[in-house]
């Protein structure tokens, strides 16, 4: 190594961030490494690298001994007194123990250890880069798919879409471009790793943010999603200015804004509705599109009985009892739901 070597150590110090000294401590003790691997000892070895001249001194400490047990470890007091009278058992000797052939070794393991740290750096500066993505939306390209999941890019890293993650019907093919839901980041040996997410209620969230200005704005809030991935989500949305409409907002002139959303989300149907601070009001619209006769409020055990008419009862439940039980994850409210010919029955059994 020369002065040219120390001078690109300053360099990328000056580029990438990484401290010029913490660069040279950790060749200094890869040299030590590659010291004891290459010439078969276990010396105590000590290697200095020249700050100015990128010279390499190689040093090995010896014990002195009344009787040696470890040659390359220990000298006599006999020896020792022969570099320098003033020796005592005890004493520890350092000596330089530079090999000829030495040089080259510690050019080619220098290089190792500034690319390593460089690959390093770099993925510490994408892990803190994504960690402030968490629960965050992200433009993805698929990349390829396998048995752990649905690989994609993320700009200057890949994140992975977990079979769990992933919208049961829809295909992810080479190239295609997808909106993701940021899940989590991690720190892993070869680098972060990003979990992204197309099943989670925070990417409804973030695509009605993306598409409607008032949300944006803060002229219209996001009370609470429920969500089946690629079925069907509820939303529930409120207005601080009377006059703006919440849900026409959010579905926008002819239904643009909303169509954006759910061509974005393999055609899941999103239903919008007003929130209310009102239970009964909001469990009433939250089993849209039925047409609900009356809510009756448990406020103890946070249920209600809601009444419809005969007419509507399969569809306020919906297919497979959908329609209830997204109602029920939107409000928070236990839901049971009687048709009037059911609640009139069950007057008059209790008369």
């Amino acid at each position: 190594m020369n002065a040219e070597f120390i001078d690109a150590l300053s360099t990328i110090e000056k580029e990438r961030g990484i401290n010029k000294e913490i660069l040279i401590d950790a060749i200094e003790s890869a040299l030590i490494s590659a010291y004891k691997r290459n010439y078969g000892t276990s010396n105590n070895v000590r290697v200095e690298v020249n700050r100015d001249t990128g010279e390499v001194q190689v040093f090995a400490s010896k014990t002195v001994v009344e009787e040696i047990e470890n040659a390359n470890a220990e000298m006599t007091l006999e020896e020792a007194r022969e570099i320098n009278k003033l020796y005592q058992l005890g004493d520890v000797i350092e000596e330089e123990a530079m090999p000829k052939d030495f040089g080259r070794i510690a050019a080619q393991t220098a290089k190792q250890v500034v690319v390593q740290r460089i690959r390093e750096a770099e993925r510490g500066v994408i892990f803190d880069e994504f960690i402030e993505k968490e629960n965050e939306l992200l433009t993805a390209i698929v990349q390829q798919t396998d048995k752990n999941g649905v690989y994609v890019e993320l700009g200057r890293t890949e994140g992975l879409l977990p079979p769990n993650e992933t919208i049961q019907g829809e295909e992810y093919n080479t190239n295609d471009r997808l909106k993701v839901y940021v899940l989590e980041v991690r720190k892993m040996p070869k680098g972060p790793q990003i979990l992204v997410s197309r099943t989670h209620p925070g990417l409804v969230k973030r695509l009605f943010e993306l598409e409607v200005p008032e949300i944006q704005l803060g002229t219209v809030q996001i009370k609470s999603i429920a969500r089946e991935a690629g079925s069907r989500t509820k939303i529930a949305v409120a207005s601080t200015d009377p006059q703006v409409d919440p849900v026409g907002a959010c579905v926008g002139q002819k239904g643009i804004r909303v169509e954006r959303i759910v061509g974005e989300l393999f055609n899941e149907k999103i239903d919008i509705i007003e929130w209310s601070g009102d239970p009964a009001m909001f469990i009433a619209k939250a089993l849209s599109p039925a047409r609900v006769i009356l809510v009756q409020i448990n406020e103890n055990d946070k249920a209600a009985r809601v009444i419809v008419p005969d007419n509507q009862l399969s569809l306020a439940i919906g297919r497979e009892g959908q329609n209830a039980r997204l109602a029920a994850k939107l409000t928070g409210w236990k839901i049971d739901i009687k048709s009037q010919a059911q609640a009139q029955d069950a007057l008059l059994e209790n008369f």
